[in-house]
């Protein structure tokens, strides 16, 4: 980071040169000038960071990175078993790759921001002298709060393993929903979109943190018909979003696996925010991401999940979806399989690529890339 950055990104977003109590990572994303939002769900804060990496990356190529997780092991210098990644993000200008890991788990579990060159090495985000802001969210869910989020997992580390009537199994974890109170965040035109729970009975909420860290936040619960529970539900919390058709919407997965589009026009900061779901994608799953790019003029939407194959959608399809309000079939917008597995994370690439992180049958993490023209 040089001090040149620093200075801008002082003067410009109000951020300070210092060292950041940082408890934990998990979702993030990049904001303007490079800016990369952490949240620390185990404070209940959001971070702003320059990560002073702004070199432009020049024209865009394919990146193919195999057992990205075991060579983050031998960087941490920990077992492959205490690597735990939580999010992934693109710098919009170097196309460096970020990651936000755990290294360990429980209380003794260290927090680290790494970044990947797409030729592969490997580095970390210094937190001891980086400029940077936070805000606190103040309708987080307190840490004695009792109440549990249950999720599907993949992998055989986290949660317990249940038995089916039918023979199959899943993988379930269960935690306090203070560790879900952001789940994913995107920034549009001035504003950190961020969704997750809150301390209230109506859980669900979606928050609109204005940036720089100076104004009130607005926030939003949430309401949504869950097809496989047949039931509206306003505790679950949207698990993946993006913004869609122009930033004026967003289209959010929950778990057992619901696809919800809400509307962001015209919102009453407080009010009680009802989303229109479009598909359902199958019981006993958890969406992992969600994303959207443009071939040939027209958006589409691809939603990996940890129970079911990697699916696009045509965002013509989820303009012309009637709500569905009926715990039957039919199960919304037409869907279409695709061939990647074990797909976990996605990023855009300068929009010609997708970069997907993937689990082989081994139990490894590879990065592959993806040209939307084939997608």
């Amino acid at each position: 980071m040089t001090d040149s950055n620093t200075s801008v990104s002082t003067a410009r977003y109000g951020l300070e040169v210092g060292a950041p109590a940082v408890r934990s990572v998990g979702p993030i994303t990049f904001g303007p000038s490079g800016i990369l939002f952490v949240a620390d769900n185990v404070s209940a804060t959001i971070f702003a960071f320059d990560t002073g990496d702004n070199d432009p990356a020049g024209e865009s190529r394919p990146i193919e990175i195999e057992k990205l997780d075991s060579k983050l092991a031998s960087y941490l210098g920990c077992s492959r078993d205490d690597v735990f990644i939580r999010d992934m993000a693109v710098h919009p200008y170097s196309q460096n790759i970020y990651l936000s890991v755990m290294r360990g788990s429980g209380d003794s579990a260290v927090p680290v921001i790494a970044k990947v060159s797409p030729g592969g090495a490997i580095s970390s985000v210094s937190l001891d002298n980086v400029a940077f802001s936070q805000t606190s969210i103040s309708d987080a869910p307190s840490e004695d709060d009792e109440r549990l989020d249950g999720h599907v997992v993949v992998g055989n580390r986290e949660g317990e393993e249940i038995k089916m009537k039918d023979g199959s199994s899943i993988r379930i974890a269960r935690e306090k929903i203070r560790t879900v109170t952001v789940t994913d965040m995107s920034y549009v035109d001035g504003t950190l979109l961020v969704a997750g729970a809150s301390n209230e009975e109506f859980a669900s909420t979606l928050r609109r943190l204005p940036f720089p860290f100076t104004g009130e936040p607005e926030k939003n619960s949430l309401e949504i018909f869950h097809v496989s529970h047949g039931k509206y539900e306003t505790h679950s919390p949207i698990r993946t979003f993006i913004p869609y058709a122009g930033n004026t919407s967003i289209l959010a997965s929950y778990t057992c696996t619901p696809v919800v589009h809400f509307g962001l026009n015209d919102i009453q900061s407080g009010t009680q925010l009802k989303g229109r779901t479009v598909a359902e994608l199958g019981s006993r799953s958890t969406p992992l991401d969600i994303l959207s790019y443009k071939n040939g003029g027209e958006e589409y939407l691809l939603v990996a999940n940890s129970s079911h194959p990697l699916m696009k959608i045509a965002g013509k399809d989820i303009d012309a979806q009637e709500g569905l309000t009926q715990p039957h079939e039919p199960v919304g917008v037409p869907r279409e399989n695709l061939p990647q597995q074990g797909v976990n994370k996605m990023a855009n690439l300068n929009g010609s690529y997708v970069l997907m992180m993937q689990q082989d049958a081994d139990g490894n993490t590879d990065l592959h890339s993806y040209s939307t023209s084939t997608l």
